[in-house]
């Protein structure tokens, strides 16, 4: 698989707000997996298929320093494993179990003294919609609710969970110049 390329102009009529961008934050079902779910047993429960684009696109925003978190209507063993074991991700980001995000956003804002033009939020369903209005830069993907595409700064070339993320992440990257 390629990674979609943005075109310039797409680019830089985003720019702008890509560049304040300090914290990502993202859905799981929908965005970093194709919405499919599979039942795995009592002891694992519910679990889903991730994408190593996306997940490479996570471990070089930490390599950045980025503030990353996952905020997850689903909950279940496999995405404890898959960002806190897996991807290394802080634990006191992953927030899991609850459709109301905004509290979960509202934590992350006050623990990292961020602002919200400082966050990207990608989301794709109708509970998203909050944040995706709130945040300093929003998207989405194709195949989401027209409705929730109606409320985005960008809906990625990319289907969720076939690198959707990865793409919002590169695009991050390179206006800020930390990927060439």
């Amino acid at each position: 698989m390629s990674l979609t390329k943005v075109n310039q102009e797409e680019m830089d009529s985003l720019s702008s707000k890509l560049k304040n961008i300090k914290c990502v934050l993202l859905d799981v079902d929908g965005i970093l997996t194709d919405g499919r779910v599979v039942f795995m047993g009592k002891e694992v429960g519910w679990n889903r298929f991730f994408n190593v684009y996306d997940g490479h696109g996570l471990k070089m925003l930490k390599q950045k320093k980025f503030h990353i978190g996952i905020i997850s209507g689903g909950d279940s063993l496999g995405l404890y494993e898959r960002f806190q074991h897996n991807l290394g991700l802080d634990p006191n980001m992953l927030y899991f179990g609850n459709e109301e995000k905004m509290g979960a956003y509202e934590e992350i804002k006050a623990r990292h003294e961020l602002d919200d033009e400082q966050i990207c939020y990608m989301g794709d369903e109708l509970f998203d919609i909050p944040l995706l209005e709130r945040c300093g830069f929003s998207a989405t993907v194709p195949e989401s609710s027209f409705l929730v595409q109606e409320k985005v700064d960008y809906v990625s070339k990319k289907n969720g969970g076939k690198g959707a993320a990865r793409e919002i992440i590169d695009m991050i990257l390179i206006s800020q110049g930390l990927l060439s």
